[in-house]
């Protein structure tokens, strides 16, 4: 018996779910319409909200980046990685954002890993939605402080375990996803402030999906419902609507200090490279320009919604671009995915575990860049797959 067997056990399982996947290759820019597996498909796949990736602009400056500073940092930020680039994007971060300080991250993942476990001690408490975001359920399992969960966006079970326990604690934290990904609705945030202020509390809200689809010029949920000032730390990627890679802490200065001596992130990995950091820049610098492109992404969200509707889909109760259509089973999610690719469009399907267990769904990402033309193929192949289905009439 080879010494890896156990493994060929594991993926034979995920087969006779049918939920085994070959990856596809994309074989160019991520943009509306992609070359995957070398064929053209319409991508409704993407997290590139503004089509900011593939922007001449962005791009522009990453080669400028490249020709002065290289291609990597060469070190993690507390020798010689701190680059004058990373010290402009975190001062134009937290203008965009309007908050005292940035702090960034070389992912939204690291972000949550690095932040959540440096950010309390033992003897406080985090509260966390239990939709939360992996990346969050990964910080909150390393940190050192005790844990609680609440019922998804039930603020009366917020407060019931606020009730029970925060007379317990030092510090007590609640953190949430301003835009929770599988599902696109929206944190009660004004509630969950409300609670904050009035059992001593902290918020964290992580608003990867926010930033740069909400608010004025993207600058996210906490502006969307005018709660500058009133969140402590908000946490939200360079990846998504800004195009690049990255993430950040927008909070105040001291706890960006903090942050800088204890977020393992930022002491044991190399630091983001210039050319990201000089593409991000721009990026940012585009969207304090003009609210363009969230206009024409949430025009495109609005067509394309209204569409899956009238075709009679469940798409669940989005609130944001993100637009999931619920299929249920894993297996039949799976395979609507590649029905759907087989008539020239990709939408991932999404299972167990990343969401809960006979709830799989497509998630359609809609993007700035997408053009009416696009969106009515995809609505046509839709509509071809879910009559053969069965999961519409």
């Amino acid at each position: 018996m080879k010494k890896l067997a156990y493994i060929d056990t594991l993926v034979d399982g995920l087969k006779k779910e049918g939920v085994y996947r070959v990856l596809p290759i994309n074989y160019g820019p991520c943009s509306n319409v992609i070359d995957l597996n070398h064929r053209s498909v319409v991508n409704l796949s993407s997290n590139n909200y503004l089509g900011l990736a593939n922007h001449p602009r962005v791009k522009q400056k990453a080669i400028e980046a490249i020709e002065k500073y290289g291609v990597g940092a060469g070190s993690v930020r507390t020798i010689v990685g701190n680059q004058d680039l990373l010290e402009t994007l975190e001062n134009l971060l937290a203008e965009f954002k309007q908050e005292e300080a940035v702090v960034c991250f070389q992912s939204g993942l690291t972000c949550n890993l690095g932040t959540i476990p440096a950010i309390v001690q033992p003897g406080d408490l985090i509260i966390s939605d239990s939709l939360n975001h992996a990346s969050i359920i990964d910080g909150v399992r390393l940190a050192k402080a005790d844990k609680a969960v609440y019922k998804h966006s039930d603020m009366i079970d917020l407060e019931r375990i606020l009730k029970e326990k925060r007379e317990q604690y030092h510090q007590v934290i609640i953190i949430s996803d301003g835009v929770f990904s599988m599902d696109g609705d929206l944190a009660k945030l004004p509630a969950i402030v409300k609670l904050a202020e009035q059992y001593n509390a902290l918020v964290y809200v992580d608003d990867a999906h926010g930033s740069g689809v909400l608010g004025h010029s993207g600058r996210g949920t906490v502006d969307h419902f005018g709660l500058h000032g009133k969140i402590d730390f908000i946490v939200g990627t360079l990846s998504k609507a800004i195009g690049v890679v990255g993430g950040y802490v927008a909070t105040k200065k001291n706890v960006k200090e903090w942050l800088l001596h204890r977020a393992r992130p930022l002491l044991f990995s190399t630091a983001i490279p210039p050319m990201a950091l000089g593409a991000i820049i721009e990026s940012v610098k585009m969207l304090m320009e003009s609210d363009e492109y969230t206009k024409k992404l949430w025009d495109n969200a609005r067509y394309f919604k209204q569409g899956m509707h009238a075709l009679g889909f469940d798409i669940g109760h989005s609130e944001t671009p993100i637009t999931p259509v619920m299929i249920g089973e894993e297996a039949k999610t799976m395979a609507f995915s590649k029905a759907l690719l087989d008539e020239g469009v990709f939408v991932s399907g999404i299972v167990f575990p990343t969401v809960p267990l006979g709830t799989g769904r497509l998630r359609v990402m809609i993007s700035a860049m997408h053009e009416k033309k696009d969106l009515d193929f995809a609505l046509e192949a839709f509509a071809k797959v879910g009559r053969r289905m069965n999961i519409i009439l």
